[in-house]
């Protein structure tokens, strides 16, 4: 019986290199940016990017996929620092952040996506959901968080962020809406 062999060292970095300016070029210039001028960006051959994906919907759902895992791998570690005592109400705060910039990062990506019918991996989708449910249970038992928060609550508010928005604006929508969803009352500021 052969085993697989691992992938070769300029094969992977090959494969980031076409992942990261598909990332860039597709936030820059939209969906519609050609296979051509996401190798060029890579600096590989175009047969090269064809080896590794087949078609755009494939290069676009590896680069959703890589998303996607970072956004799992994130709530996945947030939890667990509750897990070990930090507030989860701190947590869930930092992970709303940085999914909303992860977000506004690759929003052209995810239109993309969309367009090109590419799909999330459900293992994925099911850590992240399991994580985050866990993280919102310990901030309700803290009495942090109102206990008719849930998961989908989380990801309807993150469908609404303005990742289209300067972060001024990001951050300001932050603001609001741990107001909703936390059991603390805020306190205004006002800036003279």
């Amino acid at each position: 019986m052969t085993q697989a062999r691992a992938p070769r060292a300029d094969a992977v970095r090959n494969r980031k290199k076409i992942l990261d300016a598909a990332r860039e070029q597709i936030t820059v210039n939209g969906p519609d940016t050609g296979m051509d001028e996401i190798a060029a960006a890579a600096g590989v051959a175009v047969g090269t990017l064809y080896r590794h994906f087949p078609t755009k919907t494939d290069l676009v759902a590896a680069v959703l996929a890589e998303y996607s895992s970072r956004i799992a791998d994130d709530v996945e570690a947030a939890h667990q620092r509750a897990a070990e005592g930090a507030r989860a109400l701190e947590e869930i705060t930092g992970f709303l952040a940085r999914v909303v910039e992860a977000t506004a990062t690759n929003h052209a990506v995810k239109a993309a996506a969309s367009t090109l019918g590419a799909r999330l991996d459900p293992d994925v989708e099911l850590r992240a959901r399991t994580a985050l449910d866990e993280l919102i249970a310990v901030a309700i038992a803290d009495g942090d968080i109102h206990a008719d928060v849930s998961v989908d609550d989380i990801y309807l508010l993150i469908s609404t962020a303005p990742t289209d928005q300067p972060p001024a604006h990001r951050s300001r929508w932050l603001t609001l809406v741990l107001t909703g969803l936390t059991t603390h009352t805020r306190t205004r500021t006002r800036k003279d």
